[in-house]
């Protein structure tokens, strides 16, 4: 919904809050439900009624435990049978420097400061500990927004009896609890205070008469960056950036001026602008983020311009490059098609309001941000959350490199007139095997992340994957997919739970850039070779169909199960029986996690 998009009118929001979201829940969206327990040090019934309208905007239908005014720290330490009972999925605990109760004096000495520090950060970490010991699910905490005077000028930054040095060493201690701890995030309650204005955020009156540990007016500002990082949790981020190039990677329109014409590099304000954003795209490459281009040009054209020799950018950052006369709502449905991922994990960003309209009302779901002013290209791309990062992995590293071999391989099928020839040209060796320490984080992203390829789309947090590696309930296998173009890294994960005789399926994915090279063959091959080891006599499959997941519909036929039931849903339970069958696949090598490929 545009009226939810950066940059939003908060005005607007508060006014007509029950409207969007009656607009909202009627659109027919399929949404993932999630239970969040908000624990709060001021008031929060508006911040979580403005939360739910993103959230359901970025496909979460939330359910929500708020606890009573100021009860953050009893409820984390001691949760009663109601939130008990609530089994959240994530625990937000939305506290502000409202809530610090032991600030330095300017008589205190060094032990005293360092005491009342201990004693504040104390407070909190036990709260962590009890959420995660009697949750198990991710946290997300606000860290401290900077105080409204400084007592002591600029000497509070540094002194240690100043507040801002307080609040910055207790911000320092919750990043290090942050990286120590898997599936803690920090709401960066700083950062947005200041962004919004910290004045204006700290107005002491909506304290004073309400309680509120912020204006009313930056509530949603402030809901929205919360909302990033629960859909980030949840897979709801964006994959790839497609982008115009005339007028939004430089200046100018490099058909009619030349390469000489067009505005990019350190000679003027404007063509500064357009390079410090050609940087910015680069970053966002080094993250992860997949860059195509999407141009109405002559390719020739295209390939000049982005060789200026005053870009950042060049052809190699681009994974695919669509410069031709087509409409840019085809190109981009082609892009997603040839990336094997959906049209809506696109951001598309173009300076023509005419374009940006037809690709927002062809392709559902993709993000087309207005890109007013190159000046304002980097913030609105970057405050509209599309990329928001709450888990990196190696692969993350790698992804545009994998998905430019994944065009080698497809120009390479072009070649062969037998597919089955293709594949074994391929040369591919995978290593399918219970999962491995190191490998984890990735694992619990694909669960996230993996949308088509996933028959049950069963999500895991860090903490309920670590508990499910360390069961011996459970048959775990990844699948990491190596050929002679390169390493894919870890593609494919399957958990089954033992149950008597029998293994229930509880997930299986594959990540979408490895479909049709009978990845899948060789993990049902190792699944099985499992379950005979354990005694196991059937294999048990399920599929539950959403908006995204149709391409696995008829897996378990294609694998030789027979249908047990289906209900009026499409909901599906399908059995294997161990004994009796063959391998299936002829194209992989398999090795185990002992084989050095």
């Amino acid at each position: 919904m545009v009226e939810l998009e950066y940059p939003f009118d908060a005005a607007y929001i508060i006014k007509k809050r029950r409207a969007i979201r009656k607009a909202l829940l009627a659109d027919g969206t399929t949404r993932i439900q999630k239970r969040i327990a908000v624990l709060g040090g001021s008031t929060t019934s508006d911040i979580v009624k403005t939360l739910e309208l993103f959230l359901l905007n970025a496909g979460i239908e939330p359910l929500f435990y708020e606890s009573e005014y100021a009860q953050y720290f009893q409820d984390a330490m001691f949760p009663d049978e109601t939130l008990l009972g609530f089994h959240p999925d994530i625990v937000f605990i939305h506290t502000s420097n409202r809530n610090v109760t032991q600030w330095p004096e300017t008589a205190d000495d060094a032990e005293t400061i360092d005491a009342k520090f201990h004693a504040e950060l104390d407070k909190f970490t036990a709260m962590w500990r009890s959420i995660q010991e009697k949750f198990h699910c991710p946290i997300i905490q606000n860290n401290f927004e900077m105080p409204l005077y400084r007592l002591l000028g600029n000497r509070d930054a540094w002194d240690i009896h100043g507040r801002t040095n307080f609040l910055t060493r207790l911000n320092d201690a919750f990043y290090a609890f942050a990286r120590e701890n898997e599936s803690f995030y920090i709401n960066d309650l700083q950062y947005i205070s200041a962004d919004y204005g910290l004045k204006a955020w700290s107005n002491p009156l909506f304290w004073n008469m309400y309680k509120y540990a912020m204006c009313f007016e930056a509530i949603p500002s402030f809901a929205f960056s919360v909302s990033n990082i629960i859909k980030s949790i949840f897979g709801k981020n964006k994959k790839a950036l497609a982008l115009d190039l005339d007028n939004t990677l430089w200046g100018g329109v490099v058909g009619d001026d030349g390469v000489d014409g067009i505005e990019i590099g350190q000679e003027t304000g404007v063509s500064q602008s357009y390079y410090e954003f050609q940087s910015y795209v680069k970053q966002l490459k080094s993250i992860g983020i997949v860059l195509t281009v999407c141009s109405k040009n002559d390719r020739e054209n295209a390939i000049a311009g982005l060789n200026h020799p005053e870009g950042a950018l060049k052809p190699d950052d681009f994974v695919i490059i669509k410069a031709n006369w087509e409409n840019k709502d085809r190109n981009i449905a082609e892009t997603a098609a040839e990336l094997n991922i959906l049209p809506d994990a696109i951001v598309f960003a173009d300076d023509n309001p005419a374009e940006r309209e037809i690709v927002r009302t062809q392709i559902q779901g993709a993000a087309v941000p207005e890109m007013d002013g190159v000046e304002n290209y980097i913030t609105t791309i970057d405050r509209s959350g599309f990329f928001e990062v709450t888990s990196f992995s190696e692969d993350d590293l790698k992804r545009n490199e994998m998905y430019k071999k994944n065009a080698l391989r497809a120009a390479e099928m072009a070649s062969f007139g037998d597919y089955g020839e293709y594949l074994r040209s391929l040369e591919m060796r995978a290593v399918i095997d219970d999962f491995l320490p190191v490998y984890i984080a990735r694992i619990t992203q694909l669960t996230n992340k993996s949308n088509q390829f996933n028959v049950t789309t069963k999500r895991y947090t860090p903490a309920e994957m670590e508990e499910t590696f360390q069961s011996p309930e459970y048959i775990r296998l990844y699948g990491k997919l190596i050929d002679k173009f390169g390493d894919n890294g870890v593609v494919s994960v399957v958990i089954g739970r033992k149950r008597e005789k029998t293994l229930d399926i509880e997930l299986w994915l594959m990540s979408c850039r490895v479909l049709k090279r009978d990845m899948e063959l060789a993990m049902l091959d190792r699944l099985v070779e499992r379950c005979r080891a354990a005694g196991l006599e059937t294999i048990r499959g399920y599929y539950y169909p959403t908006a995204k997941n149709n391409m696995v519909r008829g897996l378990f036929e294609n694998f030789g199960f027979q249908k047990v039931s289906e209900d009026e849903a499409g909901n599906t339970v399908w059995q294997l029986a161990v004994a009796g069958y063959t391998p299936k696949n002829q194209v992989i090598a398999v090795f185990g996690n002992d084989a050095a490929l």
